[in-house]
């Protein structure tokens, strides 16, 4: 176990790694902009960190500008209707994100005057606000010395003290190891090393680390402000933390989809909100099965009876438990009394999920 003065050093030698990088994002206040008297908005951390989780930051980053457009401050987002959230949303994935995020502004204005909670403690009572996601907010927002540990950080970690327990089970391990150093932090004064210590500077270089130099494969050691302090990198070995058990081989499952087109609408149904793309639209469609079933069984749970033919082609889509396998069937049928009719040309419009955008494109080449 290191000491606390060589805890205290990692400390100081990553806040000044992190002041001389020079990475920049669009939600980010640096130490620079702090000087110019730039100051942090939570609305904009807050929306980042949500579109940030399990989507990588240059992707979240046009979503991010295309949201404060729409809805520049929290009163904005809330009084939003849902529909047209999840329609900006719509491509970006884990779309429980997009209900939460919703819901956590109107709590935020309801509860909180419309003022973001100034504590991990709070702010991890609000929806879609996970133990990372709170400690980050209140670091980089509220300078709060949180523990801030997500994927990328647990690798690091992993790697410095040469962690032997396998994840999942090694989380608690990792996060207890990580804590130890955000105490180092916050109790060695407002000077850190050469810097001028700040608790949102330390959690976002401790995530830069693990991002850009800390890497799974073939990290940049020799630019690693703690390649000192590693032990994997001591005995050779940093490709080969953290531990994992092996991954269980991604099951398959199999499913359609009906496709109709009728004066230039097609047709949309809503998928409950609880479950996998949990209130985004889909064309109507069947269940998604472990096995594939036989064409009657998938007829059977078409929205109406026609002369249903199936493209040639499966729609291949991985999600982040099973592969999918999507038949579409198209069919020459009339009917008024669809729920859901949505103008071809203004798809857009609609909250429609990746998957169902490829059966769209797929059966209108036709």
């Amino acid at each position: 176990m290191k000491t606390s003065q060589q805890l205290q050093a990692m400390c100081g030698e990553l806040l000044d790694w992190y002041v001389q990088q020079d990475r920049t994002l669009p939600w980010r206040i640096r130490p620079e902009d702090r000087a110019a008297g730039r100051a942090v908005d939570p609305y904009k951390v807050w929306l980042s960190e949500i579109m940030c989780q399990q989507t990588t930051t240059n992707a979240a980053a046009a979503y991010w500008y295309k949201f404060l457009d729409k809805w520049p401050g929290v009163q904005d987002l809330a009084a939003a209707p849902r529909d047209d959230i999840m329609g900006a949303w719509a491509g970006l994935g884990y779309y429980a994100r997009a209900r939460n995020l919703h819901k956590c502004a109107q709590i935020i204005c309801a509860d909180y005057n419309g003022v973001f909670p100034k504590t991990e403690a709070e702010l991890l009572k609000l929806p879609g606000i996970g133990p990372y996601s709170a400690a980050a907010i209140a670091a980089i927002c509220y300078k709060e010395a949180s523990n801030v540990v997500d994927g990328n950080v647990e690798r690091v970690i992993s790697r410095i003290f040469r962690v032997q327990e396998k994840l999942p089970k090694a989380k608690p391990v990792l996060r207890n190891l990580a804590a130890t150093l955000a105490g180092a932090f916050s109790h060695s004064g407002s000077h850190v090393g050469s810097y001028l210590g700040h608790p949102g500077d330390y959690a976002q270089g401790l995530m830069d680390l693990g991002a850009h130099i800390c890497k799974p494969k073939n990290p940049k050691c020799n630019l690693c402000p703690w390649q000192g302090h590693c032990l994997a990198f001591a005995t050779g070995d940093p490709e080969n933390y953290p531990k994992r058990k092996p991954k269980p081989e991604r099951p398959s499952r199999y499913g359609a989809v009906f496709y109709v087109e009728q004066d230039g609408y097609i047709w949309l149904r809503r998928r409950p909100d609880k479950g996998l793309l949990g209130g985004m639209m889909e064309l109507p469609g069947t269940d998604w099965s472990v096995g594939k079933p036989n064409v009657e069984t998938w007829l059977s749970q078409a929205p109406l009876k026609g002369d249903w033919q199936p493209i040639e082609g499966e729609i291949v889509h991985v999600f982040t438990h099973f592969t999918l396998y999507l038949t579409v069937f198209t069919a020459q049928v009339r009917s008024s009394g669809f729920a859901i009719s949505a103008d071809v040309n203004r798809l857009d419009d609609y909250a429609l999920p990746s998957l169902m955008r490829k059966a769209i494109a797929k059966a209108a080449r036709l």
